[in-house]
């Protein structure tokens, strides 16, 4: 098998040379590299809420549960256009400001605007004539989805000049560059359990009394606060972090720069220069996340719905069973952050990390899997009460099956710290090693999260219909994460050995 330190995403030939930021340069404090980290903060707090809340919440105002995965469409089709285009033009940024700054201040202003969106939506229906009373509203959808794709372009914009930054600091030291991705992990867990938390609070509108309106119910002043609250924590940190961590302005190095080529034609010509070894990075990262993103869109639906047994989304059950998968994925994401400060001796412990990454992918088929044997312990020990119109309707499930559920979670956020953590970290020296930009080369890598998505996002839904409720979709993600978990450890190459050998000295989680 090809050396990994052979592999080349994009080499650069004398007539086009990349500009890229200069490679001459020490690499930064890591407290410069921990404070651009600590973004991951604001973004993945956008995410949680996303996937924890807003599911559900456009089911509410009317959207059928078929529907909602094509809603979704908008965070892979964002990822495949503006991710590229991103890190191309971030990676030949001549701003005076610097290569990345830009882009993540503009990012964030687009966030802000996107959650007023989200979070008034309710409230902009009625004013463009929706019945408040009314089963279905659709300028009141219609706000929303906007908004909804406006965050996911946001987010797009912050999360790849983020990483590229950590990358840019580092200048080449792979112990800096693993440290980075590792509080950029850990940071990442911290942002999913703030908005998880958020998102499992019910009441937390009452902190803003004023959120409540007539037209937005107690569910849709909760969503409105949480995400006011999530503008509040972008803006602390993007101003501290533009504030404190300086970029230099890059040097033009190449009057040509990329031949002619925008984003886009820059990525398929990188993408017809891969050697093998990221190729099968690509593949296994894919079958990750055809694993994950049924899980990431429906888990609180899958409370709601197959554990609370609730046959209509605006039952009070349902609701309950929303925050109670919110509060699922907080703990999940306590431990994804515990875990991030322990991926270094896990990785020792196991010889590396392509077979770490391989038996958590293993124990992700064997999470999903359980959830169909959850799902039929609720059905089972199901108890009902008769409302006062004579209605049955179902009571939460005994504490023994939540418990199961909840412990679900939580295993997951093993799998979850290293998905978050080593592709990057991978794709990162992979390309250090062939001299490619940083910006450009994590959107390669971000092709085989947002692929799976698209196609997941298309077909989810219809199939979930066919068969009934969440559960298929589920155990087709737990036969791509095994499939992911044998690609990685039969497949996948080591690192080169000088990252090798900075990751075995480092200490545990690489704080130093």
């Amino acid at each position: 098998m090809e050396s990994v330190s052979a592999t080349k995403l994009h080499p650069p030939h004398a007539e086009e040379a990349p500009v890229a930021p200069p490679t001459d340069q020490l690499s930064s404090p890591l407290s410069k590299i921990i404070t651009v980290a600590t973004l991951a903060v604001g973004i993945q707090f956008v995410w949680a809420l996303q996937l924890t809340i807003l599911t559900p919440y456009v089911q509410i105002l009317g959207t059928p549960h078929m529907w909602v995965s094509f809603i979704w469409l908008c965070g892979p089709i964002s990822g495949i256009i503006v991710q590229p285009l991103v890190g191309f033009y971030s990676d030949r940024c001549t701003s005076r400001f610097g290569p990345r700054r830009p882009f993540i201040i503009a990012g964030t202003l687009s966030v802000v605007f996107a959650s007023f969106l989200i979070g008034y939506a309710a409230d902009l229906g009625h004013f463009l004539g929706n019945s408040d009373e009314a089963n279905l509203r659709p300028r009141t959808i219609a706000v929303f989805i906007v908004g909804f794709w406006i965050i996911d372009f946001a987010n797009n914009l912050l999360q790849g000049p983020c990483r590229a930054f950590i990358a840019d600091l580092a200048a080449g030291d792979h112990s800096k560059t693993r440290t980075g991705y590792a509080f950029y992990t850990l940071f990442t867990a911290a942002g999913n359990i703030l908005g998880s938390a958020a998102g499992s609070s019910g009441g937390i509108h009452r902190v803003l009394p004023f959120t409540k309106t007539a037209s937005c119910d107690e569910y849709c002043a909760d969503v409105k606060t949480c995400f006011l609250f999530a503008v509040a924590i972008q803006l602390v940190l993007v101003t501290v972090t533009v504030t404190y961590v300086k970029e230099k302005p890059l040097r033009i190095t190449d009057s040509v720069g990329n031949g002619g080529k925008g984003g886009i034609g820059e990525l398929f010509s990188a993408l017809r220069e891969l050697k093998r070894p990221m190729w099968i990075l690509l593949l296994v990262t894919c079958f990750n996340w055809f694993a994950w993103f049924p899980f990431l869109l429906y888990n609180t639906d899958w409370m709601g719905v197959e554990v609370y047994g609730a046959q209509d989304k605006k039952e009070r059950v349902y609701t309950m069973g929303v925050h109670a998968g919110a509060l699922g994925m907080m703990l999940n994401s306590i431990v994804a952050g515990a875990a991030s400060l322990g991926i270094g001796v896990l990785a020792r412990g196991l010889r590396g990390e392509k077979r770490l990454w391989g038996v958590v992918n293993f124990l992700l088929a064997v999470c999903l899997a359980m959830t169909v044997a959850v799902s039929k312990m609720a059905e089972h020990s199901r108890r009902y009460t008769v409302a006062h119109d004579g209605v049955r309707e179902p009571l939460p499930p005994p504490a023994g099956v939540k418990a199961a559920a909840l412990t679900l979670y939580s295993f997951l956020g093993l799998p979850f710290a290293i998905t978050c953590s080593i592709p990057y970290t991978l794709a990162s020296i992979f390309s250090s090693a062939a001299g490619a930009g940083q910006g450009l080369s994590l959107a390669i890598l971000n092709l085989a999260v947002v692929i799976p998505q698209m196609v997941m996002s298309v077909v989810s839904g219809p199939f979930d219909k066919l068969f009934g409720g969440n559960l298929p979709s589920f155990v087709l993600g737990a036969v791509a994460a095994a499939i992911s978990g044998i690609l990685s450890l039969f497949f996948l190459p080591s690192p080169p050995p000088d990252f090798t050998k900075a990751a075995a000295t480092s200490t545990p989680a690489a704080f130093h």
